[in-house]
């Protein structure tokens, strides 16, 4: 019998397990799909950054990318994320600038021509930047490999095309069915993403995360050279950056409603292609290759903050994240299995992050939402 059972083979689930089984713990990973990284991970735009407003995010993006640094499998490249500040924001941003500093994290502040250096730009509106020379983009695929295996290697069990049915907890352990069989375990670990209240609901819970679709662009191979770090627009949600000879761009819309909608929404590309324009009249004239733009999930929450460690006895969740999961997961994997072994986390109080907030009315006022 396993000591955990993991449902989700993505780059949480992956890290979740990895330390689980460091601990020594018997681990069993279940996913729906026919292999890994396969929902939100697979779909990700790859980035990562410290630039967060919450202590909690900062903390917990910069310990993942002091990891992933040392995993060549996640082929981590710090190409830097530049934010333009409008004058609206800039108090706010201020003091997210001082939160990061004060936990000595890489953050400057850049003068507009100090910016305009990294990126051309439209000045009208803005106060300020600010660059994260850490922040950067990795491989996400790679890194959840990389898991995987080191999971393996440490006696875990990975069962591919298996989603979970239905699972209630008796005597003292999980009962969990599939189509494909039966499991038990003391300790049973939700790592599934978008999906994450669907399951909730066949446990009998109510997990307050939802899938909400996001696109992204990808532009043709560009007429001229460019090593863009991952810009964004903060007074339109606009960002792109450089991937190989190509841009990579997009923009969430807030009307985008909750649910599993499917496929690219060509729609939404005007509405994007207008605030970017605005702000980078160089993306005129650039051609969009359609074969090569795509859309995925975001996990989302009400306070668009993730759901982290016991839900109730036996039931941890690690999902929510809208949009920075990728960025977290690294360290998400340690305090997950540090909440197994020892009862709760150590490394970092995740108290904030617990799904009781939303009953008690305290949700977490994080403004480095993309």
């Amino acid at each position: 019998m396993p000591d955990a059972v993991v449902v989700g083979a993505g780059i949480v689930g992956a890290a979740s397990a990895y330390r689980l089984a460091e601990k020594g713990l018997k681990v069993l990973i279940l996913e729906k799909e026919a292999t890994y990284a396969q929902g939100s991970t697979g779909k990700s735009a790859a980035g990562v950054r410290v630039q967060f407003s919450e202590p909690l995010n900062v903390l917990l993006s910069y310990r993942s990318i002091l990891e992933y640094r040392e995993i060549p499998e996640a082929a981590y490249r710090p190409i830097g994320y530049l934010f333009l500040v409008p004058e609206a924001q800039a108090e706010a941003q201020e003091e997210a600038l001082r939160v990061q500093k004060a936990l000595g994290v890489p953050v400057e502040r850049l003068s507009l021509e100090e910016a305009k250096t990294k990126v051309p730009f439209r000045e009208e509106g803005l106060a300020y930047a600010t660059f994260g020379p850490m922040d950067g983009v990795i491989d996400p695929h790679g890194a959840t490999a990389f898991y995987l295996r080191e999971a393996r290697r440490l006696g875990a069990e990975v069962r591919f095309s298996e989603p979970l049915l239905r699972a209630e907890r008796r005597e003292g352990v999980w009962r969990v069915e599939t189509l494909k069989g039966r499991y038990e375990a003391p300790y049973l670990l939700l790592c599934t993403g978008a999906w994450t209240g669907e399951v909730g609901k066949a446990l009998g819970l109510e997990i307050p995360i939802y899938p909400v679709r996001r696109m992204v662009f990808a532009t043709a191979p560009t007429p001229f050279p460019h090593a863009f770090p991952l810009t964004v627009d903060l007074g339109t949600g606009f960002y792109f950056r450089s991937e190989g000879s190509r841009l990579l761009f997009g923009r969430s819309n807030p009307e985008e409603p909750p649910g599993f909608r499917e496929g690219m929404d060509w729609r939404w590309l005007g509405p994007t292609l207008e605030a970017g324009l605005a702000r980078f009249p160089f993306l005129e004239g650039l051609f969009l290759d359609r074969k090569a733009s795509w859309w995925g999930y975001y996990e989302v929450t009400p306070d668009h903050n993730p759901i982290l460690g016991f839900v109730e006895e036996g039931l941890l969740v690690a999902a929510g994240f809208s949009g920075h999961g990728v960025q977290q997961a690294a360290m998400v994997g340690r305090l997950m299995a540090e909440e197994v072994a020892f009862g709760q986390a150590r490394s970092q109080d995740i108290t904030p992050f617990r799904l009781r907030r939303f009953r008690e009315g305290r949700p977490l006022q994080e403004r480095g939402i993309v």
